[in-house]
Order: structure tokens, then C-alpha cells, then sequence
């Protein structure tokens, strides 16, 4: 009996041992017939690019990228993107799209970069209007501007407001201009990307008063419309505060005169002379 039983063990043993090598070996042929995926070479940057790049052969190269993760507007071909300006920053090994790319007419540089209808403004700043450097193409500001509302010389009626919201930087550089001695100096120099009107608002700001740039983050596009502050708001000194009201003072009666006392006249006869005399009663 215990012979028939360890057989009975071996053999089930055995069949559960060959299932599972028959399972492990179809598994393993059905990874090796599977069908490889397909690829084909994409143009991506071969090197970092700036805004504004004109691109030439050296700017580019191909990579393999998978045919089932296609990304609308890849070029297969360094030839369809060659003398496009890049109208964004663009890293190394990103893929070249028509999105990424200025029109094929649209000329090079910054003017590619330019949309229809608008217009690229530059302003000369320092350290603390450009925010410490970090006011760099691609982020978003607001513009505001301070001045007189009679004048440079009525500094009583000096304001700050915001003239600009929302702000795209298209450059950040430099360029020389000379100071009150007449030396070279180098001036940080901001481009902004702002529509003809706003255009005109923002030089006439920046020839009559002072500008500031203020940094805001790239998805907060809603408008804050802030209220203009006044230099004498900012600087008056509030009056002192009123002491509370005490008690009223009770008014005093005014007390009445004494009654005069009553008065009577008395002709005094003296021979042929006559005479008046007035007495007053006690």
C-alpha cells in the first residue's frame, strides 16, 4: 500500500513538473517570434538652441524614435527644417517641430519670433527693474511705472501704477551706453512682446517716469487691475486720535436777582416851595 501510494506521488510529481516546463517553453516562444518594434530617425536638436536660431545642418541630427509614438510635426529630414528659426528655447536631443519653428518665410532671428499683429519692445533696466536676472525670455511680467501727475518737479503728486499685466520677455542682453562722465557702461536691455498700443503706453512710461518689472508666474494670467498708490497716501502721517467724550458738564441754573425793593415819592411842602423825595420800602 505504501509502495502504491509513493508511486501515485512520483508520477503526479512528474506530470505537474512537465506542465510546467511545456508552459515556460511555449511562454518562450511566443517572446521570441514576437514582432520587433518598427522605428524610424526623427531631425532633433543636436545641440541647446536659443530663441531666434537660424538652423543650419551642425544644429541638427537624428535620432531612432518609435513609428507607434508619432508626435504631430516631427521632420524625418534635416533638409525640411534647414534656415527655419527656432521661436523657442529648444534643449539638446528634442525632437524639431513645425510647432517649435517660425513660418518658412517668416526671416530669422527675433522677427521670427514676433506673431502677427504684435510688436517687440526693448527697455533699458538695471539689476533691480530686471528682478536680479531672473526676468529671462519666455517668463511673464507686469510693467509699472512711477511719476508725477504735474510733472517731474511736483513730487507731492509722485504715483505708481501698473500700466502693463501679463507680459511675455522675449530677450534679456545688454548693450553700451555712457554715463553722466561720459564712460561706457554696459545697461541690461529687456525685450517685451506687446501690442502696438501698449507699444506707445510703455514709451511714453518710460520717457516721463521710472519703470519697474515685477515677476509673475507663467500660468497666473489673470488680471489684477491694482489700484494706483499716491505718494501722499504712502507717506501722510495719520492724525492723532480723538480722546473719547466724557461726561457732559451739568449747566447751572442760573440764579434769579434779588427783587428790588419797591420805591414811592413824597412831596415835602415848605411854605411856597415844593419837593420831591423818594423813599424805598425795607
Amino acid at each position: 500500500m505504501n509502495r502504491n501510494r509513493t508511486l501515485i506521488a512520483l508520477s503526479v510529481a512528474i506530470l505537474v513538473g512537465l506542465a510546467a516546463s511545456l508552459f515556460v517553453y511555449r511562454q518562450m516562444q511566443q517572446v521570441a517570434v514576437a514582432k520587433p518594434i518598427e522605428m524610424k530617425r526623427v531631425v532633433v536638436a543636436a545641440m541647446p538652441l536659443a530663441l531666434g536660431t537660424r538652423l543650419q545642418p551642425a544644429h541638427l541630427s537624428t535620432i531612432p524614435w518609435p513609428e507607434t509614438e508619432p508626435i504631430p510635426g516631427m521632420f524625418t529630414s534635416t533638409e525640411d527644417v534647414v534656415d527655419r528659426a527656432v521661436i523657442t528655447d529648444m534643449v539638446e536631443n528634442e525632437p524639431i517641430l513645425e510647432a517649435k519653428l517660425a513660418p518658412e518665410d517668416g526671416g530669422a532671428g527675433l522677427s521670427a519670433t514676433i506673431p502677427e499683429g504684435m510688436r517687440a519692445l526693448s527697455v533699458a533696466v538695471n539689476e533691480v527693474v530686471a528682478v536680479a536676472g531672473f526676468v529671462i525670455p519666455g517668463t511673464m511680467v507686469d510693467v509699472l511705472v512711477t511719476g508725477s501727475v504735474g510733472g517731474r518737479g511736483n513730487n507731492d503728486q509722485s504715483i505708481t501704477r501698473a500700466i502693463l499685466e501679463n507680459i511675455r520677455v522675449l530677450a534679456a542682453g545688454q548693450k553700451i551706453e555712457r554715463d553722466k562722465d561720459g564712460e561706457p557702461q554696459t545697461v541690461p536691455v529687456i525685450t517685451l512682446l506687446v501690442t502696438p498700443e501698449q507699444a506707445n503706453i510703455l514709451t511714453l512710461a518710460s520717457t516721463e517716469g521710472r519703470i519697474q518689472l515685477a515677476l509673475r508666474n507663467t500660468i497666473d494670467t489673470k488680471a489684477a487691475s491694482p489700484p494706483l498708490v499716491l505718494r501722499s497716501s504712502l507717506f501722510s502721517v495719520p492724525p492723532p486720535p480723538r480722546p473719547a467724550p466724557g461726561p457732559r458738564p451739568v449747566a447751572k441754573k442760573a440764579e434769579e436777582p434779588p427783587p428790588q425793593p419797591s420805591a414811592f415819592v413824597v412831596e415835602v411842602l415848605r411854605g411856597v416851595e415844593r419837593k420831591s423825595e423818594t423813599f424805598t420800602s425795607p
